[in-house]
């Protein structure tokens, strides 16, 4: 397993680690209900530096940016961030990322899921034919998510920028503890506010930067984070994750990411996706809570009162700040529909539940 540049620091505060997209990884270390609390009331750190970074550089790097994401990348300047995907040439999403504007036009950096880095650079790269100048940087990137109502508040000392009235999807560019071009920016995948900072693990900046947050947070309570209060949180917002709720048999369509596929341009299986749009699909991505008692669980079939099969469980849980048990899943079509009443097969029994709007949060 690879380490990032935290995990001794994990170790040392007794976080529960596991292995995660071939990274020791800490899951939880006070219990995964403290640390949700915490995010969603004050703040929190995660480590997510085994995120992959990509650099994008060349009068060619917006249109190939264009050409395999299926948002409108011409849209943003810099400073501004957008929410993308990369749709496969079947109908399906290879991954979904952020992608950054830099430099309008010439500099960008794309931000791409940990288990899916190399996955992503061959694909994109099939696509170079303008030799655009490409670096992956994520060996040498540390990234950490400061999350929650009070993560700018207690940040704003360590930096020489304005951090409390970052608009979302915008960041800037600053000293952050004494450590030199820290990115800042106003993005999570948690729902509670915060920023993610991204910096270069060289001279020690990576314990530096550590140590201060927590130094700054201590009077505050910021507590370290793990993947597990990660997946709660992003699952109370309904935010999907790769390889559960998209993965490359889900259009963006499917997955209700319509609002990310922009039809003003070309991108890889644009005119398939354009068709799918116009023709309807068969089946949806919906929210849903439990009426019965009962954890919905990945995989887990959705059927109709009579017992019929109308879909799959794709995430679930019982969610801390909710005390209800809720999740995510394909449905056909017809059983889509806000309360419509469906039912989980949990152990051979018919759990109900209803469909949902999210965020459940």
């Amino acid at each position: 397993m690879k380490n990032t540049a935290f995990t001794q620091k994990h170790i040392a505060l007794g976080a529960k680690m596991a292995e995660f997209a071939g990274y020791n990884m800490p899951i939880s270390y006070s219990g995964i209900n403290d640390e949700h609390a915490a995010v969603r009331k004050n703040a929190g750190v995660f480590d997510v530096s085994h995120m992959g970074e990509f650099i994008l550089k060349g009068e060619n790097a917006l249109d190939l940016i264009q050409r395999v994401t299926s948002n409108d990348a011409s849209k943003i300047t810099d400073g501004q961030a957008q929410y993308s995907c990369l749709p496969n040439k079947d109908g399906g999403i290879v991954d979904d990322l952020i992608v950054y504007c830099m430099e309008y036009n010439k500099s960008y950096m794309l931000v791409v899921n940990a288990s899916n880095i190399e996955k992503d650079w061959n694909w994109i790269s099939s696509f170079n034919t303008n030799a655009v100048e490409m670096h992956n940087i994520s060996e040498k990137t540390s990234l950490l998510a400061i999350q929650g109502p009070n993560a700018t508040k207690i940040l704003q000392p360590l930096v020489n920028v304005d951090i409390m009235n970052l608009k979302y999807y915008t960041f800037v560019r600053g000293v952050f503890a004494g450590v030199e071009n820290v990115i800042i920016s106003a993005t999570g995948y948690t729902g509670a506010g915060g920023v993610e900072i991204y910096f270069e693990d060289s001279n020690g900046a990576s314990d530096i930067i550590w140590d201060a947050i927590f130094e700054a947070g201590a009077e505050a309570g910021i507590k370290p984070i793990g993947l597990g209060a990660r997946d709660t949180l992003r699952l109370e917002m309904g935010y999907c994750l790769y390889g559960n709720d998209i993965n490359d048999t889900t259009s963006p369509l499917e997955a209700g990411l319509g609002w990310i596929t922009k039809f003003t341009k070309e991108f890889t299986n644009s005119a398939a996706l354009a068709k799918q749009k116009a023709e309807g699909v068969t089946k949806k991505l919906v929210g849903f809570e439990m009426l019965e008692r009962g954890i919905p669980r990945h995989d887990y079939l959705i059927k109709d009162a009579a017992g019929n099969q109308i879909g799959v469980v794709t995430s679930g849980t019982q969610a801390p700040s909710l005390n209800k048990a809720i999740g995510l899943g394909y449905v056909a079509t017809a059983h889509a529909a806000v309360d419509s009443e469906i039912y989980i097969d949990i152990r051979n029994s018919l759990v109900k539940a209803k469909v949902v709007k999210a965020p459940f949060a």
